[in-house]
């Protein structure tokens, strides 16, 4: 098996796909190692996740800068020393900058089938409340590079999930973190065995 791929990750709040990373890290089945998570909130529940498995972990709270471009630069600096090959934003809520050399390099989870429902103030359960109000029929979660828009950058991989009838907020937003669960590790692993490939906004795997 190839070297792990060198990994850190973005937090903002509960960590539940940060934890998912390093459970998987733990069974073998994603091969990766966490540098660095980096959380904006000092009060992140992730951040207890990072600890528990000796993850290193550095809080750079936004509300410390004055404005995106001074926050990026500082949380780009931090990532550079960590020495992570790909970043994870894994329900990071701040809006970066990116620069030259992280293009390609950060990916993201999102809870639905971009670009349905996404993009500034589409996260979390607003997410599954639209798609319910909406109607439809079927949703899902989608891996994607980030660039410096909301939920705009090339596709990577997209899974599908049904709306039950009876679906609340609650429950379907359960059954789109199991899909993200599986998702998101597959594409870290087609990632550390460079098997992705993007030219313009077409991603191939």
């Amino acid at each position: 098996m190839a070297s792990p791929i060198k990994i850190a990750v973005l937090i903002s709040g509960g960590g539940t796909t940060l934890k998912n990373l390093i459970d998987r890290i733990g069974a073998g089945s994603l091969n990766a190692e966490i540098t660095l998570v980096v959380s904006n909130n000092p009060n992140a529940g992730g951040l207890g996740f990072a600890n528990d498995a000796s993850v290193d972990s550095k809080v750079i709270c936004h509300k410390e800068f004055d404005g995106r471009e001074s926050f990026s630069v500082a949380v780009f600096d931090a990532l550079r020393e960590s020495g992570a090959e790909l970043i994870v934003m894994g329900g990071f809520l701040r809006q970066l900058t990116i620069p030259a050399d992280f293009e390609n390099r950060i990916i993201n989870i999102h809870p639905s089938l971009i670009p349905s429902f996404c993009g500034k103030g589409n996260y979390g359960s607003r997410v599954h409340q639209g798609v319910l109000d909406y109607g439809c029929k079927l949703t899902g979660c989608t891996v994607h590079f980030v660039d410096d828009d909301y939920d705009h950058g090339p596709i990577i991989a997209q899974a599908a999930v049904p709306v039950e009838a009876n679906d609340d907020v609650k429950s379907l937003a359960a059954r789109v973190f199991e899909a993200e669960c599986e998702l998101l590790p597959q594409v870290i692993n087609q990632i550390a065995e460079g098997r992705v490939k993007v030219i313009g906004r077409i991603v191939s795997s």
